[in-house]
């Protein structure tokens, strides 16, 4: 009895050959399933060139797909983000005055100077209350502490600015007048410079509009701010 092979079967034996993943063959040859290839194709030996071109392929579509699962898990932990921040949002009702006024504290508490000035030795009398910082919205939940709680007149507020070297000292100067209501003349000197600990190194745009000091001359209210921290520094929470 004479054997003859099918003509399918005869070319996915060469396709194999050439180093033709089981997926590949399929598509040459439609109609084909993959479980009929695995019995035409398990004897078949494949030279170095050929195996090296169906571990490289299987690598790759390995590599694509786990990109593709990255990309899918990047995908869903962005929406869950998302809703997560939308939902907490949400959590925020009316802040009140008291809000604000401890919502104050732990700005000042966390970003303000509260180191006593020492001269010579000796701890002066005069102590402003001094902020620095560089997001223009927590400076400007500082200032409705300041202007809010502390009743403070938006006249007595200064501010020192500092700018970067790709920075247009006039163009920073105006954005900070307009966002946090102080006056233009109230502003001292620009100063240009450079953070010591970033020595130029940061991202140029990392900090987009400079550094702004706020500062009241009011010793008075700055060891009563202090006396406030100190007593949440003292309060029980447990």
């Amino acid at each position: 009895m004479i054997y003859i092979m099918r003509n399918d079967k005869f070319s996915a034996i060469k396709l194999r050959l050439q180093g033709k993943s089981y997926s590949e063959i399929q598509k040459t040859l439609p109609g084909i399933s993959k479980s009929t290839l695995s019995l035409w194709l398990k004897n078949i030996v494949l030279s170095a060139s050929a195996r090296e071109k169906i571990e490289n392929r299987s690598k790759q579509k390995s590599l694509e797909g786990l990109l593709k699962r990255n990309k899918n898990q990047t995908h869903l932990a962005l929406q869950r983000k998302e809703e997560i921040q939308k939902l907490a949002h949400g959590e925020i009702a009316n802040i009140s005055i008291q809000n604000l006024f401890f919502i104050g504290l732990a700005l000042y508490w966390a970003e303000g100077y509260k180191r006593p000035i020492v001269r010579g030795g000796r701890e002066v009398t005069y102590h402003p209350i001094s902020l620095t910082n560089a997001d223009p919205v927590l400076i400007n939940v500082f200032l409705a502490f300041i202007k809010k709680i502390c009743k403070v007149p938006v006249e007595k507020i200064k501010a020192n600015l500092r700018i970067f070297q790709h920075m247009n000292a006039e163009a920073t100067l105006k954005y900070w007048v307009k966002t946090t209501g102080i006056p233009r003349e109230n502003f001292n000197k620009t100063y240009l410079g450079i953070s010591k600990s970033s020595m130029g190194k940061r991202p140029f745009n990392r900090l987009p509009y400079g550094v702004l000091q706020v500062r009241i001359s009011d010793t008075k209210l700055f060891h009563r701010i202090i006396g406030w921290i100190d007593g949440v520094k003292n309060h029980n929470f447990s």
